[in-house]
């Protein structure tokens, strides 16, 4: 096949997809929501899910509007605040922040290893922050923001009225109810402003997203359940009773799609909730 043939063949397939008529975006809409529902259905407990395709607008919701835990990731929204102040002048990335080991906190990778003298720049706390969800590091982090109050602060100014942040790490042992949590709805609207949207500086984004993208928490949840050349930037988070992912996928020649999924079930283990996140990645993956 020639190359203009083989041109003609990809636009004419690119131009097919963009027309496809409404109906059957919302019966692929329909088709993802039962496939969550029996999914929840199957392992029990209680599954939060908000999907958000830019490649054609669809929107898929089950149980988007429920509150869950945030667990581990509200740390995008941390990052992402530390990187406003950056863009506003009142943060500078290679500020050092020295700590001792009083501030040491269970799971601290990187923030361990860095006590005393000369510290860590606030750019490495974010990237320990994302990348190894580091606790410490998020601690950190949130002490120059002014503690959880000015994080829900952040994200009253992103336009999420529900996502709220009442403690420090670590927020492992955080009991059921409102205090720190969020919607799976809220926080697909906070990625779509954080990492597609003007809320950040195209600089700041770019460095968000690539941390996004490093993330090594996460091979066991979303990412899973996709292809292999399909690539992902994700936040997981984890409880005793709950796991998260929350996550920018992209497959290859399309536009990514936003995913946000909690998963909470105090009748089985760790394991099992994540099977449940890979089994959601799977859903995407059909989408």
């Amino acid at each position: 096949m020639n190359r203009r043939r083989l041109l003609a063949g990809a636009m004419y397939g690119t131009a097919a997809y963009l027309l496809q008529p409404a109906f059957s975006f919302a019966q692929n809409e329909e088709k993802t929501a039962a496939l969550l529902t029996a999914l929840e259905r199957h392992y029990g407990g209680r599954l939060g899910v908000a999907i958000h395709d830019t490649a054609n607008g669809t929107r898929v919701a089950h149980r988007s509007d429920e509150r869950f835990l945030i667990c581990s990731t509200f740390k995008l929204l941390l990052t992402a605040a530390v990187l406003k102040r950056v863009d506003n002048g009142k943060e500078l990335l290679e500020q050092r922040i020295t700590f001792d080991k009083s501030a040491i906190v269970q799971w601290a990778p990187v923030a361990g290893l860095n006590v005393g003298q000369p510290g860590m720049s606030v750019l490495e706390l974010c990237e320990a922050t994302m990348i190894m969800s580091d606790n410490t590091a998020a601690n950190l982090l949130l002490d120059t923001l002014g503690g959880p109050a000015a994080l829900t602060a952040y994200a009253r100014n992103l336009g999420d009225t529900k996502t709220r942040l009442d403690h420090i790490e670590p927020l492992n042992g955080i009991q059921q109810g409102d205090e720190d949590t969020t919607t799976p709805e809220s926080m697909l609207e906070n990625m779509k402003k954080i990492l597609l949207g003007g809320a950040l500086s195209s600089e700041s984004r770019a460095r968000l997203v690539r941390m996004f993208e490093m993330n090594q928490t996460g091979s066991q949840a979303l990412k899973a359940g996709l292809p292999a050349n399909w690539r992902i930037g994700d936040k997981t988070g984890a409880a005793s009773d709950t796991s998260n992912d929350i996550a920018i996928i992209t497959p290859p020649h399309r536009e990514p799609l936003l995913v946000a999924a909690y998963y909470t079930n105090d009748k089985v283990n760790s394991t099992v909730h994540k099977a449940v996140l890979a089994k959601v990645g799977e859903i995407v993956a059909k989408m």
